[in-house]
């Protein structure tokens, strides 16, 4: 569905989102560059970034996750459910809460959904970190300046988060069926809000909900994942990941008056076609556990020729950010005068 805006960023603030999504304007700034000099956490390195700070380039040290790499040496079966009762209630009293969570999200399906399809594929060792299956590659070098990266895979229905191009999240998702396919390319995070109501359905409730094509109304959200493409070009995902990537993203700045934007939010990129009609992606792991791997080569040649606008993006970012902590100061300072009659 498109929509006609006039140039207007205002008339995109309706209390309630349309079928992609729509939903209110937050500004919000969730960045932090506070400079550390050691870290006790095994999964953490401590690197020089450069970063701004109150309008001047600066190198600064900081956290950031170290290079994960997914485990192949496990391979997968096939699981038929075939509906039947008996069957699932063995399957669901052989795994654990958490490996149930592992085996429906490499079948991008949901608790909810899990006896849609026939066959399940599992596989031969679920391990307690879900990053072992990781289709994305654990460390992508093109991004190592890049704070926070999103990318999203219709061709195997999967998002991989980056920080500094090391993998710190993987996990499933649901795009936009045939009819309504999510637009590919970069965009930018926009706006969040905690629940949206659609205005096709009062019963159609988004949680989590992070628009990234605010023109077209395009978001991530909490919603159904049935195992296939499905939404009306949003990205679904599973309560908990939806619930992470809020408070990961960074959203837009706008400027006074909330007309236009400042400095848009973390980087997102929506990659590739899906093979409609044809084997589901996933089941090829049965043959090959690295069926659906993207290799650092591929993503690279996706990302680089934007990567000079993501980088800029990034740049007026951070200074914008440094800028509106001034001006809080400032009219904190101000607020404060008038209280006292000075």
């Amino acid at each position: 569905m498109k929509f006609s805006f006039n140039g207007k960023l205002w008339l995109l603030m309706p209390i309630f989102v349309l079928i992609q999504c729509k939903k209110d304007q937050v500004p919000t700034d969730n960045s932090s560059n506070t400079p550390t000099a050691t870290t006790t956490d095994p999964n953490k390195q401590v690197v020089k970034v450069d970063t701004v700070i109150d309008g001047k380039p600066v190198e600064v040290k900081k956290e950031i996750p170290k290079t994960v790499i997914p485990n192949k040496d496990f391979h997968y079966t096939a699981l038929a459910m075939k509906k039947n009762d008996s069957l699932v209630k063995e399957f669901k009293k052989k795994y654990s809460a958490d490996e149930l969570y592992t085996i429906l999200a490499i079948n991008r399906l949901d608790r909810k959904n899990m006896m849609r399809p026939d066959t399940l594929v599992v596989p031969s060792v679920v391990e307690k970190d879900f990053l072992k299956y990781s289709p994305f590659p654990g460390n992508v070098p093109v991004l190592k300046d890049v704070k926070k990266f999103v990318f999203f895979s219709y061709p195997i229905q999967a998002f991989g988060v980056y920080e500094y191009g090391n993998l710190v999240k993987w996990g499933p998702t649901s795009m936009g069926k045939k009819a309504s396919q999510t637009d590919r390319g970069l965009h930018f995070a926009n706006w969040k809000k905690e629940v949206s109501i659609s205005t096709v359905s009062d019963e159609w409730k988004l949680r989590w909900n992070f628009n990234i094509s605010n023109f077209q109304g395009i978001g991530w959200h909490q919603y159904e994942m049935p195992g296939y493409p499905a939404s009306h070009s949003c990205l679904r995902m599973l309560e908990e990941d939806a619930k992470w990537m809020y408070g990961f993203a960074d959203t837009w700045i706008l400027n006074k008056g909330g007309a236009t934007v400042r400095a848009n939010g973390t980087p997102v990129y929506v990659y590739g076609d899906y093979k409609w009609g044809g084997r589901k992606p996933w089941y090829n792991l049965i043959d090959d556990p690295k069926a659906n791997d993207m290799s650092v080569d591929a993503i690279t040649k996706v990302i680089q020729p934007e990567l000079d606008k993501i980088l800029k993006e990034q740049d007026n970012r951070d200074q914008v950010a440094a800028q509106v902590l001034i001006e809080k100061a400032e009219k904190k300072r101000q607020d404060s005068l008038s209280i006292s009659g000075v």
